[in-house]
């Protein structure tokens, strides 16, 4: 059974003269500022795609291990690093991943050689898990008044860090060595660590149990065998006997990995959590929405820089390429505070239908705003406004849904949900791009029916996003929730005020009767597992909200105390059912 140390934001590690814990208004932008610095990795290298085996003295087939691999990397970081954030502390993690990306952008910096290149870029596609660790950190610590706009912008961070970095980057592989990029990326790794170690404090949200090493081992096998061939499947041929016997081999190895986490006490992924339709279908609708956002970033660059001879083509540098797609991340940057104004009053179900909405007319529009410069520019601001309400609304279904104790497991399952949708997009619009280019001196030119062809089924992926997403649950306001649909303080407490309505109440007392404050109550369903957890006030009172109607165990424990556990029916409807709780005095043995 998953259980928490404090399910209640900590806040930061400084309290005002009533006691009231605070939280730093550092925190976020920090939180935000590495989660931007880690998705600068994956498009780094854009700018200098095309001179890479000439820089690496190696084959255009081998060169293409320089990005694949960090895109691995990334997508096994993301579920394990999550897991260990919830077992041994998010920001310890955090800085972690941080660290390790340093590393690796020191040795990719340090180095043209094919192989030391591929070492340093996997490490750097590691600290993609910095990102749902990010998002944990903000539960467990923001009054939830903040929460929604803060966890936006984080969720954001990983399109706003692969938007600004492709006009940087450019910048940088235009004037300066290409080893500068890494220097660049280090620097900025090395900052987003001190500010943490300075601004963010360590989250006393705690899983209790060990980390799942076979758990991690078989699902980064299972992930490999599958993004390799989606990633490689141009280079070996899609029906090749490689291809097919990864794709066999993948669904072999995760069935095998499903069956082993439904039966281990502990498991990196809770499957059942997962199957939850709040949770199932929000990390479905995050693959179409990885989809979307990837085709406009291979797409608009190259029409931009294509000559203008071509009779289609834009003309620009790459410097200027990069600056028109440049408000696709800055649009999702500011999208943060519109969304969490919406989010309060309808909920996030509704923005993300209304973000899928926006990225459609986007990708609609495109189609006929394809011939000048300033047509580029409008298409990233509107679907920068879509991809960014869309990616706001991810982590707060997510975290609506699960216990606290499953926060950055729960986020790094769904930040790799959309990993997988930007894989699978960069290979389906390769081999679109590549079977409509027209061959001109044995160079293959990308055609404008191409790029229309992408932006229809990038449409066509929103659109299945959309289906998705009206089978999202509905929640009556008040039972959503509450740290994620209050828009004000006021608001809060009258949420959770509704929230007590259904479901357990009472005091934490001890044996003569004296309340004791700061105890941990936890709830537990008839399957063992954790229905919620809260700490008693300091008058010894608590409140439990029920998930459903049934039976269930209150279990209680404070320091000076022995434990206590008390069966508890709720009929689940709106009344609470009040249940004190007595604990005994602490029993030693000599």
């Amino acid at each position: 059974m998953t259980q928490t140390t404090n399910d209640q934001p900590t806040g930061r590690a400084t309290s005002d003269a009533t006691g009231t814990t605070r939280t730093s208004g550092a925190l976020v932008p920090v939180l935000a500022f590495a989660g931007i610095v880690v998705a600068v990795m994956q498009t780094l290298l854009v700018p200098v795609i095309k001179d890479l085996p000439q820089l690496l003295d190696t084959t255009p087939s081998n060169a293409t291990w320089v990005l694949t691999s960090t895109l691995l990397s990334g997508a096994v970081a993301t579920p394990i690093m999550g897991r260990l954030g919830d077992l041994y502390g998010k920001r310890r993690m955090l800085i972690s991943s941080l660290a390790v990306m340093v590393a690796g952008a020191l040795i990719s910096a340090f180095t043209s050689t094919l192989l030391l290149m591929i070492a340093g870029r996997t490490l750097q596609g590691f600290a993609m898990g910095a990102i749902p660790l990010g998002i944990g950190l903000m539960r467990d610590m923001l009054p939830r008044e903040r929460l929604g706009s803060a966890m936006a912008l984080m969720s954001s961070s990983i399109g706003v860090g692969g938007g600004l970095a492709l006009p940087a980057a450019a910048l940088v592989a235009q004037h300066a060595d290409w080893h500068a990029l890494f220097y660049g990326a280090a620097g900025l790794g090395v900052l987003a660590i001190v500010l943490t170690l300075l601004v963010v404090p360590e989250s006393k949200v705690r899983a209790e149990g060990s980390f799942d090493t076979l758990g991690a081992l078989g699902l980064s096998a299972g992930l490999v065998l599958f993004l390799l061939p989606i990633t490689k499947g141009s280079d070996w041929g899609w029906t090749s006997g490689s291809t097919l016997g990864m794709f066999a081999a993948s669904a072999a190895v995760l069935l095998l990995w499903g069956v082993y986490e439904l039966r281990t006490q502990a498991p990196l992924v809770d499957l059942r959590t997962t199957a939850r339709p709040a949770v199932l279908f929000t990390n479905l609708a995050s693959i179409m929405v990885g989809v979307s956002f990837y085709v406009v970033s291979l797409v608009l660059p190259q029409l931009l820089q294509l000559p203008k001879e071509t009779g289609y083509g834009l003309g620009q540098s790459m410097v200027v390429a990069g600056l028109l797609v440049a408000p696709l991340g800055l649009t999702m940057m500011f999208t943060a505070p519109v969304y969490a104004r919406l989010s309060a009053k309808y909920g996030p179900k509704v923005t993300l239908i209304l973000g899928l909405l926006i990225i459609a007319i986007g990708y609609g529009a495109g189609l006929g705003l394809m011939s000048a410069p300033w047509q580029s520019l409008v298409i990233s601001v509107v679907l920068g406004a879509g991809i960014g309400l869309a990616y706001s609304s991810l982590p707060a279904l997510i975290v609506g849904a699960v216990p606290a104790s499953e926060t950055g497991a729960a986020n790094g399952l769904n930040t790799l949900m959309r990993s997988i949708g930007t894989s699978v997009s960069s290979a389906v619009i390769g081999i679109v791009l590549a079977n409509t280019a027209n061959n001109v001196g044995g160079v293959e030119i990308p055609t404008m029916h191409g790029f229309r062809i992408s932006f229809l089924i990038a449409t066509a992926a929103v659109a299945v996003g959309l289906l998705l997403a009206l089978f999202l649950p509905k929640q009556r306001p008040a039972a959503a929730h509450p740290q994620l649909r209050a828009s004000s303080e006021e608001d809060a407490n009258l949420e959770r005020a509704e929230q007590v309505l259904r479901g357990f109440r009472g005091r934490v007392l001890d044996a003569g009767g004296t309340p004791v404050p700061r105890a941990k109550v936890t709830l537990i369903d008839r399957r063992g597992r954790q229905a919620g957890a809260t700490l008693s006030e300091q008058d010894g009172s608590y409140a439990l909200a029920v998930p459903a109607q049934g039976s269930y165990v209150l279990a209680a424990r404070a320091d000076g105390h022995a434990p206590l556990a008390s069966s508890a029916t709720h009929a689940g409807d709106d009344s609470a059912v009040d249940v004190d709780l007595a604990l005994p005095a602490e029993t030693v043995t000599a």
